[in-house]
């Protein structure tokens, strides 16, 4: 079937810039662009005619550090929080679930706010500015053990339980007040009132305590898999994304999920997937031995296929240390940590398996993607790297560099000479700026998401959602101006500063490259009709208007996969 879309902002983002009045589509595939009666003309008279009546046609957005598995999976089966404004109506959210939940089962919330930060809405923004204890948790049920989570990406955090919730972890009057990091709140007869302070985040929590006790909940659900990623991809679909890079923390099972959906046809979203080498996010993680280390690079060599046009494995994943806010990440000066200890961060996989690890895919052809946050990591991996390079020329690979919180002007030389590309994410100024500030100082903020030093070093660059915020318009925008979430603050510097047509590009046509994908993020002759409709031109709005921009229909390969019903 052919389709002519109609419109004066049609924007292709091919080399030459092109923008023009009109776009031939058929069987999946761009026939062709240019000035309307031409394209008419082209398409034939039994054409299907979309009139775009003054919104904008862009390629489909690439999202190249989405984790739409792991937060669809994650959030599917719980009782959805987000948007409760007090006690009585978390209460009654949670009884709902009661009465349709056999006894005995937990019951798991979301944390309340707006994930996956928390910053502009939280559990302080109920009525009561804080979270339910165990007396107001019962009063929704006492046949089922209840937990609020800890989502947020800082410590000390915050969740709660039921008295039911309690009993099942053995937190009674006899457990002391503090275990290790975690704070058990008690009232004045000594019996714990249903909440935890402290290291409670289900993840990067590095507390041995809280991951006892998080090894004993649901947190993610075998049977939530399958459903709660095709939930995912169609709220993804709803944002103007028609392809995602899942590269980080991706176990083998997750990828094959996404195998399966392909071949079931249920895929709305094209997938290209990475499997980590060695994860240590989760309380269930462990080091791997030397053996099972190299086990898992066999593994992810063997899995390598991208020759279907939706679903794609290629290369494996190394991350080395771990986040700021628990204090993980690697710098080489000390900061303050979460309990205003000195530290310069947590190496979790050691130098020897990071070696092995660049050697094996320099030998065998394989991509790696290199998971690096803070300077200290920087200065091993080059170190490495170089190493490596120096033996086996491993440019024309393009090695993949995700993360990259702080890059100082002689690491992005560095890794331009070694041809790597980039993924980063508004997400880590936006959502953690205002904490590297507070625990790492102001010297850092000049080096923090340098997207201008990382292209006129040479290096491709393309974003991600990562923990957010998820409206990918917003991000756009954000790399215009490096706002911080919480003070409103900005680094916005020499070192920052892109243009909005570079921002977009980073969820386009530059995205596609470093994912090496053919025919998506440019619309020319040939590529596949991935796009996406919306009721604004994100090149010539003003910046304020850009996080309003509203996705009207996304197309993936022909096929509309999202539609607002307004055109």
């Amino acid at each position: 079937m052919t389709t002519i879309f109609l419109n004066r902002r049609v924007r292709t983002f091919r080399d030459d810039g092109a923008a023009v009045d009109a776009l031939v589509v058929c069987d999946g595939r761009v026939v062709a662009s240019g000035d309307a009666p031409a394209m008419r003309s082209l398409a034939g008279a039994a054409a299907e005619v979309v009139e775009l009546r003054g919104a904008a046609l862009l390629p489909g957005l690439i999202d190249t550090h989405p984790h739409l598995m792991h937060f669809g999976v994650l959030a599917f089966p719980l009782v959805d929080l987000a948007d409760a404004m007090s006690h009585d109506d978390i209460v009654a959210r949670i009884a709902t679930r009661a009465a349709s939940t056999p006894a005995g089962e937990w019951i798991m919330t979301t944390p309340v706010g707006e994930p996956h930060y928390f910053l502009r809405r939280s559990y302080r923004d109920l009525a009561e500015g804080t979270l339910p204890d165990r007396a107001v948790l019962d009063r929704a049920t006492t046949r089922h053990p209840v937990m609020i989570q800890a989502w947020a990406p800082v410590i000390p955090n915050v969740c709660a339980l039921n008295s039911a919730a309690l009993a099942r972890l053995g937190i009674t009057r006899q457990t002391p007040d503090q275990v290790e990091h975690v704070w058990i709140e008690k009232d004045r007869g000594g019996e714990p009132i249903g909440i935890l302070r402290g290291s409670v985040t289900n993840y990067y929590t590095g507390d041995a305590f809280m991951n006892g006790l998080l090894r004993q909940l649901p947190l993610l659900q075998p049977t939530a898999i399958v459903p709660g990623t095709i939930n995912a991809m169609a709220r993804y679909n709803a944002l103007g994304v028609t392809t995602v890079y899942e590269g980080h923390a991706m176990e083998v099972p997750l990828i094959e999920t996404y195998r399966m959906l392909r071949d079931q046809g249920a895929l709305s979203v094209r997938v290209l997937a990475a499997p980590e080498v060695e994860n240590y996010s989760l309380p269930w993680d462990g080091p791997l031995s030397l053996d099972e280390f190299a086990a898992r690079l066999e593994q992810a060599r063997a899995m390598v296929d991208v020759r279907d046009d939706l679903f794609r494995v290629s290369g494996v994943t190394l991350s080395r240390g771990g986040p700021c806010w628990p204090g993980f990440l690697l710098m080489r000066e000390p900061y303050r940590g979460p309990y205003g200890e000195p530290t310069t961060g947590v190496s979790f996989v050691s130098a020897e398996k990071a070696a092995l690890a660049m050697d094996f895919c320099a030998r065998h052809d394989l991509r790696l993607n290199v998971i690096v946050a803070g300077t200290g990591e920087h200065a091993e991996y080059l170190t490495q790297l170089e190493a490596v390079a120096a033996q086996r020329d491993i440019r024309a690979r393009h090695w993949i560099l995700q993360h990259a919180f702080f890059v100082e002007p002689s690491a992005a030389r560095r890794y331009a000479a070694l041809g790597m590309d980039v993924t980063t994410s508004m997400s880590f100024s936006w959502g953690k700026g205002d904490l590297f500030l507070e625990r790492i100082g102001t010297h850092v903020l000049e080096h923090l998401i340098p997207l201008r030093r990382l292209l006129d070093a040479g290096m491709t660059v393309a974003c991600g959602s990562d923990w957010g915020p998820k409206n990918i318009f917003e991000h756009i925008q954000l790399a215009l101006t490096h706002r911080f979430a919480v003070s409103g603050r900005s680094n916005l510097g020499p070192a920052q500063r892109v243009t909005r047509t570079e921002a977009l590009a980073m969820w386009m046509r530059d995205a596609a490259r470093v994912l090496q994908w053919d025919g998506i993020g440019t619309l020319g002759p040939g590529d596949h009709a991935d796009l996406v409709i919306v009721d604004r031109d994100p090149l010539e709005c003003a910046l304020d208007d850009l996080p309003g921009t509203r996705v009207l229909r996304t197309v993936l390969g022909g096929r509309t996969v999202y539609d607002a019903g307004a055109l």
